[in-house]
């Protein structure tokens, strides 16, 4: 049976039940009234956060001594009567079963919730799991936040973020109790944004552990003492901007990435060549060097120059795509400067974009082509689109009529001219470049 709030205070005695009775209703101290269920460091350092700001939490933990061992004043038997008295309940445990237990148990927090409770999530799990939970919660008429906190070890001072997902309404409420253990509530967006916050935040964290450690190998190679390589990066960047320089730029500064993003793609490609030389000298290994310079350009956003020799070869390829199997190979080995500059950039540098899919990029060829009359252009690019099977005869005739007010009734009629010539040869099987005997349909 749940537990009633002068039952709670029962157990206590003397000058610690006239403490809890002089600070207002169990639970409360400030309303609204909050509970911690979890008192390891995160619960039991929120729960000690939360008392010191007079908000005295109701605490639940599977150890009996834990809220005393916290110097907490009121604990209860079970997650239910934690859920019975308050309006905010906190749940810090390790994983996702051990949630589930807390909130769907006989005594879980669902069974002693009132409509209108709030459940903050501060265990860090995966982002489906989050949504699940919160799911498994609405027809209780309790509504979950998911809420990443760090540092950890800051939970007992009123130091730690708290990233929170969850809708506008339900954060309003929560938001006394949280601000009453963070330093800093951000509210992230909808339910799993805070969440996903959160383990974004770790991806950072471990990912600079491994970084640092590949950086020390690398130094302690060379016979530098990592205690150096630390005193150096502290003392050129002691709060640490760099870490966010280039990101911010993307974000804020495109024109900086534009600019600058071509010169730095060939300094970071140069570095970490180096890195890769001295950890292969000395038999390293460094995959994250490798991947950073692996994908050097998607880390700036910018897109990497192609040798000229990877630019023909693009734009070969790109033309047999565009306009039928076979094509490439009969381009003529001694190339005019035009021809050239066809392939190595009209085809290896545009066409090949991954802004447009060939399609949407054959219409517009097609309405600028329209504009100059010339049918037999426009036979070429409807061969190709039919070879492709970019586009059906129906669609070919709506093309044709909406042309015809576009581009004048004379290029219209040009433009019907081409599409005519290449369905007739199509429908008679004409063969793509360099396909042998097949129809290409």
């Amino acid at each position: 049976m749940t537990a009633s709030p002068d039952e709670l205070v029962a157990p206590l005695a003397g000058a610690d039940r006239e403490a809890v009775e002089d600070r207002g209703p169990v639970g409360a101290g400030i309303a609204p009234r909050a509970g911690v269920i979890g008192l390891g460091m995160i619960g039991g350092g929120v729960a000690v956060s939360l008392e010191a700001r007079g908000r005295i939490p109701v605490v639940y933990d599977i150890r009996p001594e834990a809220a005393e061992d916290l110097g907490l004043a009121l604990a209860a038997p079970t997650p239910a009567e934690v859920a019975a008295v308050s309006d905010v309940v906190l749940i810090a445990v390790v994983d996702a079963a051990q949630v589930r237990e807390v909130l769907r148990g006989t005594d879980g927090v669902l069974a002693g919730a009132r409509p209108g409770l709030v459940v903050v999530l501060l265990s860090t799990l995966a982002v489906p799991e989050v949504l699940d939970i919160a799911e498994e919660c609405r027809p209780f008429g309790v509504a979950l936040l998911d809420c990443g906190v760090t540092p950890g070890d800051q939970a007992a001072n009123n130091g730690m973020v708290a990233m929170v997902g969850g809708d506008d309404d339900t954060v309003r409420r929560a938001m006394p109790v949280l601000a009453d253990f963070a330093k800093k509530v951000v509210h992230c967006g909808p339910s799993g944004a805070g969440m996903a916050t959160k383990i974004a935040r770790n991806v950072l964290t471990y990912g600079t552990w491994r970084v640092a450690h590949e950086a020390a190998e690398l130094a302690r190679a060379a016979g530098v003492d990592p205690e150096t390589l630390i005193d150096v990066v502290e003392e050129a960047d002691p709060q640490g901007s760099t870490l966010f320089t280039w990101l911010r730029n993307r974000s804020t500064n495109p024109e900086i990435v534009e600019q600058a993003g071509p010169q730095v793609l060939r300094l970071m490609t140069k570095d970490l060549g180096a890195a890769q030389e001295l950890a292969a000298d000395n038999g390293i290994v460094v995959p994250v060097v490798d991947v950073a310079r692996e994908r050097a350009a998607e880390t700036l956003g910018v897109r990497e120059a192609a040798s000229p020799a990877d630019r023909t070869e693009v734009g070969l390829q790109t033309m047999d795509k565009v306009y039928g199997a076979g094509l490439a190979a009969h381009m003529p080995e001694d190339r005019s400067p035009a021809l050239e500059m066809t392939i190595d950039h009209l085809f290896g540098e545009v066409w090949s974009r991954p802004g447009l899919s060939l399609r949407d990029r054959r219409l517009v060829v097609l309405g600028a082509t329209a504009m100059l009359g010339r049918a037999d252009l426009i036979e070429v690019q409807v061969r190709g689109a039919l070879i492709n099977g970019e586009l059906t005869e129906d669609e070919l005739e709506e093309i044709v009529l909406q042309l015809h007010y576009y581009a004048g009734w004379g290029n219209g009629t040009a433009v019907q001219a081409g599409v005519n010539a290449a369905l007739a040869s199509w429908k008679n099987g004409f063969v793509a470049p360099g396909d042998q005997g097949s129809s290409g349909r």
